[in-house]
């Protein structure tokens, strides 16, 4: 078992040394020629559309067919955590 300061000292340490090997954070570069590809602009339209899809239907279907019966019915394994 270790002494107390010990384990201190050393939870200490790693503290520093994560925070002294951390790389900094930096933003993504906007690019105005790759903002204005014609597939970026469909890909803004279409987002929002995709996303609604995913939460009024995918998600809910996916909860119901995780139950039993349909769960067997569809192969689901259950989560084993």
């Amino acid at each position: 078992m270790m002494h107390p300061f010990t384990r201190r000292t050393v939870a200490l340490a790693t503290a520093i040394a994560a925070f002294a090997l951390a790389a900094p954070a930096a933003a993504d570069h906007y690019d105005p020629q790759e903002a204005g590809h014609p597939a970026r602009i469909v890909a803004y339209a279409l987002h929002p559309i995709g996303v609604l899809l995913d939460l009024l239907i995918f998600r809910p279907a996916y909860w119901i067919g995780s139950h039993e019966p349909l769960a067997t019915f569809f192969g689901q394994k259950p989560y084993k955590s």
